[in-house]
């Protein structure tokens, strides 16, 4: 196999102007056989064993993980890809735990305690040891929005300062020309709303939740949002603190929509529109709890391949994968399962990494272009291994390529279709459809838009420092199975499994399907690597313009 490759090689590199033309090169196609599902499954085997123990930030099972990383790339001959040298990219993370037991609601002489866990789950706004509100204003302010391109803006002017926010998940849907209509963009993300609650000087951020607008159930709230939670250290804050990040259940909401005199559905209807005012509910919010605050050291594990092209090995491809999960259950009952196994999410996305890692060292040349892997941390906490990295990239951001994220296997077998997620925002669109039609397989975009998939993983953080980012899995067409058989399979896994100590490798696992996504996840990068033009947003994307800004950086800093 060996001396096929090198031959192989040879023709390539005789030949440049033709390879780079070609979908996959003959030695890519050879690496990209080698990866089989046994590969796959021992490393999600190790990786999602109890022995890790759900993989936690900051705990012995995350250095555990962190280890074998960092051995399995140093096994594979990658060099320590980290700034400064080494494979690990340590950095801390702040750990509050720590959540009321009630939050009452008052309108007149009349109070509305709700129950911690089952009607609201809150936790701090900030990064201190208490929090509170005191009798704080509720006031409803529709999707928490303001987005200049829309024309749109849900706080119009309005002092909210010290009161506490009322707000819908997801974003305005029923216009198809406001906000890209069923499409969820980064406006009806969670993140997005505490951060603009947060700049409006707000006391406290309410999230309504329902399975529909969040893309998930209440049970998923329920183990995100407890237990010890994570944020990247902040500077000395002065001034007016957001107190209190919170979600609550519909349910429990419509209920302090009662006690206030007004109608939830209501004031749903009424948030569609761009004339929409801020509603004073009448009804003040009081809670308090203290926080247990510690430093947690974590680290991102990168491992790099250099480049074979004197030029182009100055650019990376990249691709991430984020190694964190859940860690333990704290409040688990005698014989209950308490650890967050993350298998699927993502002990398989890492698993995969690995793989295509190994695939690239079996070719006789390495790419013109480097690769770098990262396993980055701390994504279920908010993406905040992969921001960390966006920030202190080993390599301007003008030279990454492109970042390929892998973010959850499919385990149910083989498809007919590939999802990607964020199809027609970039120029990857094209060599990555056709490597799926050589599989025999079709791209199809994104069959969930309303989850809006494409900020809640990795891949946003590097969008956001303008990198072109792919990230796609197998579609829902499963091959010898009915109709709407694959729809109906991945809700149960999210009903059931999703966030649940229930996420592991079970032994009837197909792992058939994975392989032609590793394999994809390969042929793409290796396909980027070797093309002297590199990828870029389509014009008019939302990311289009700070990749201009971080080249026109490179040829400031190449002019000096």
């Amino acid at each position: 196999m060996k001396h096929s490759l090198v031959v192989l090689a040879s023709a390539w590199m005789l030949l440049p102007g033709v390879a780079l033309a070609q979908p996959s090169l003959p030695a890519e196609k050879l690496a990209a056989k080698s990866l089989e599902a046994r590969g796959l499954r021992a490393h999600i085997d190790f990786l999602a064993s109890d022995l890790l123990e759900g993989r936690g930030p900051g705990t012995r099972g995350d250095a555990l993980t962190q280890l074998y990383l960092s051995t399995q790339f140093e096994l594979l001959g990658l060099k320590p890809g980290a700034p400064g040298g080494g494979y690990l990219q340590p950095f801390e993370l702040v750990g509050m735990t720590g959540h009321p037991d009630t939050m009452t609601f008052t309108a007149g002489a009349e109070s509305m305690p709700l129950r911690f866990h089952e009607d609201f789950i809150a936790s701090a706004g900030h990064q201190g040891a208490r929090s509170e509100l005191n009798g704080s204003e509720l006031v409803f302010v529709g999707y928490g929005i303001q987005a200049p391109e829309y024309q749109w803006d849900d706080f119009k002017g309005v002092d909210l300062r010290g009161k506490t926010l009322l707000i819908l998940n997801n974003d305005p849907e029923d216009d198809p020309t406001l906000f890209e209509g069923k499409a969820r963009l980064w406006y009806g993300r969670w993140d997005y709303k505490y951060e603009q609650a947060k700049k409006q000087g707000a006391a406290g951020a309410i999230l309504v939740h329902t399975t529909a607008s969040a893309g998930y159930p209440w049970q998923v709230v329920q183990t995100s949002w407890t237990g010890e939670q994570f944020e990247l250290p902040t500077p000395p804050e002065t001034g007016a603190l957001l107190q209190v990040k919170a979600w609550t259940t519909e349910e429990a909401t419509h209920r302090v929509m009662t006690l206030a005199g007004h109608d939830l559905d209501a004031l749903r209807l009424a948030a569609r529109s761009r004339d929409f005012q801020p509603v004073a509910l009448g009804v003040k919010v009081s809670t308090r709890f203290t926080s247990q605050v510690h430093r947690r050291a974590t680290a991102n594990v990168l491992g790099l391949l250099p480049g074979g092209d004197p030029t182009l090995s100055r650019e990376v491809v990249l691709y991430t994968a984020h190694h964190d999960h859940l860690g333990m259950k704290a409040d688990a009952k005698p014989g209950e399962d308490a650890i967050y196994n993350g298998a699927v999410d993502n002990a398989s996305g890492v698993a995969a990494l690995l793989e295509v890692a190994r695939a690239f060292t079996r070719l006789p040349k390495a790419p013109p272009r480097s690769i770098l892997f990262a396993a980055v941390a701390a994504e279920e906490q908010g993406l905040l291994g992969s921001s960390y990295l966006a920030e202190h990239l080993p390599v301007p951001a003008g030279r990454v390529a492109a970042d390929i994220n892998v973010d959850g296997l499919n385990i149910h077998g083989r498809t007919r279709d590939v999802t990607v997620i964020g199809l027609g925002k970039s120029s990857l669109d094209k060599p990555l459809t056709a490597l799926v039609r050589a599989q025999g397989r079709v791209v199809k975009p994104d069959q969930l838009p309303d989850r809006g998939f494409f900020y809640r993983s990795d891949q946003f953080s590097f969008a956001k420092k303008g990198i072109p980012t792919v990230y796609f899995s197998s579609g829902m067409d499963f091959i010898d199975r009915p109709a709407g058989w694959g729809k109906a399979r991945r809700e149960r896994w999210e009903r059931e499994n999703y966030h649940q100590p229930s996420d592991e490798l079970g032994p009837d696992a197909d792992l058939s399907g994975a392989v032609e996504d590793t394999r994809l996840f390969f042929l793409l990068g290796a396909q980027v690597a070797r093309t002297r033009e590199a990828p870029r947003w389509n014009k008019g994307d939302e990311f289009e313009a700070p990749r201009l800004r971080s080249l026109e950086t490179l040829k400031s800093e190449g002019a000096k």
